[in-house]
């Protein structure tokens, strides 16, 4: 799949009017590429290895449309590489043997390749493992760009070799300089209220190749006055919901929908659900906020909440639109009627707190393996108590490491399932005073 502006050279004979919107307004440099700053700038690892001219191989990973073909042609440009581009969608080991050929002949005039691998995770594991020898003889500076996970999708022995690099879906500032340009090229402003653009980029969901291709197809008619969200949705065929001019409105839509479900009311939560991928928000986008609610305000209360989230995950994923949006709506029904706490919640934030504290301290010896001799000749594991050896399951030992206290981070509530924790935790204190006594 081609990405952001990546489109090939307009055909010098036509010119460019003809050309795509995204074609025309691909940037020149790296400093023109939109919304990956962090990445880009003087600071970031690629502005970096830019104003070094020492290119190592990396993984782009990221959502559709937010730059990955740019900027692995700029980067090309920036450094003096030849650019060779192959997508793993269409091609095979007999095309991967040729361009590495070609890498060849031009290493030895003295010009090196990057190789750009579009959708790299499309290729097997064998067919990956393919191209370590040319990424550790230097023969191709490999890039490959994907929207899955590395960790998932790629080898170790490919990931070892290069650098994954983290590029963001493009917020709502960084598709408003897209449009922005996309006016100055043509020469006039969209033909939208401003409300009607706010909730065009918010629907775009972070891609800007998609917004582009709005963009393209409302200038290529004639509209007698500016639409407004509505019209817009009628016009494109989408369901468009009406964000306000400060581009609040999809985040106060899920803000909504997160707070009736923490309130336990199933009702509005369904509601806001209904308003938000009605109005065509990336239905993928809200089951992950329901899922973070899950941990953040059910946790143990109702373990089965997190389980229900990831299950509708896997339906959606299967079914799709519109069939799989009825396991969402379970989700979200089973979320906002479920028992609350945020005990994990907080008890992860003492947590992390305490270790970037005292990340240093050793656990006590007791419980540390000892594969070795030496090991356990300095004490490791030694005293160390079996709690399946000892009545009712529970040793008492100390776990903590010498230099601090036992510290306290979760506290389970007297709602649902962390009631039964509670009366766990304080059975097996009780065993532990008694044994202090």
């Amino acid at each position: 799949m081609a990405d952001l502006f990546a489109s090939p050279d307009p055909d010098p004979d036509t010119g460019t009017e003809s050309a795509p919107l995204a074609d025309r307004l691909r940037p020149a440099q790296l400093g023109e590429v939109v919304g990956q700053d962090h990445l880009t700038g003087p600071e970031g690892a690629i502005g970096r290895m830019v104003a070094a001219r020492k290119l190592s191989s990396m993984i782009l990973w990221g959502p559709p449309g937010t730059g990955k073909t740019t900027i692995a042609r700029l980067l090309a440009d920036a450094v003096g590489l030849r650019f060779a581009a192959i997508s793993a969608v269409f091609s095979g080991v007999a095309d991967l043997k040729k361009m590495f050929a070609e890498a060849r002949d031009h290493a030895r005039i003295g010009q090196r390749t990057l190789l750009f691998v579009d959708e790299i995770h499309r290729f097997n594991r064998a067919q990956q493992d393919g191209f370590l020898p040319y990424v550790e003889d230097g023969t191709v500076t490999l890039v490959g760009a994907t929207t899955e996970n590395p960790s998932f999708e790629l080898n170790a022995a490919l990931l070892s070799r290069a650098q994954v690099l983290i590029l963001h879906r493009l917020d709502a500032a960084a598709l408003g300089q897209l449009l922005d340009r996309a006016e100055a090229i043509e020469g006039r402003p969209l033909p939208l209220t401003a409300e009607a653009r706010d909730a065009m980029i918010a629907s775009a969901d972070g891609d800007g190749r998609f917004l582009l291709n709005q963009a393209e197809t409302l200038y290529s008619v004639d509209l007698p006055e500016p639409l407004d969200p509505a019209g817009l949705g009628a016009f494109l065929q989408r369901r468009v919901a009406v964000y306000d001019k400060d581009r609040e409105g999809h985040y106060n839509l899920i803000s909504a929908l997160h707070k009736s479900m923490r309130g336990s009311d199933p009702q509005a939560s369904l509601y806001y659900l209904a308003r938000m991928l009605t109005a065509g928000e990336e239905p993928l986008y809200v089951l992950r906020r329901i899922a973070r609610f899950a941990s953040e305000d059910i946790g143990l209360a109702d373990p089965q909440a997190l389980v229900q989230c990831l299950a509708a995950k896997h339906a959606y994923e299967f079914l799709g639109s519109p069939e799989g949006e009825l396991a969402i709506a379970q989700a979200c029904l089973y979320c906002a009627t479920a028992p609350k706490s945020n005990a994990a919640y907080k008890a992860q934030k003492a947590a992390w707190k305490s270790a970037r504290e005292t990340g240093s301290l050793m656990p006590p010896q007791n419980i540390l393996n000892a594969p070795t001799k030496l090991m356990k000749d300095i004490g490791y594991g030694k005293g160390y108590a079996y709690d399946h050896d000892v009545a009712e399951g529970f040793s008492g030992s100390n776990y903590w490491p010498a230099e601090m206290k036992a510290e306290t981070f979760y506290r389970p509530t007297d709602r649902g399932f962390e009631k039964r924790i509670a009366e766990r935790i304080a059975f097996w204190e009780g065993l532990k005073n008694a044994a202090d006594d």
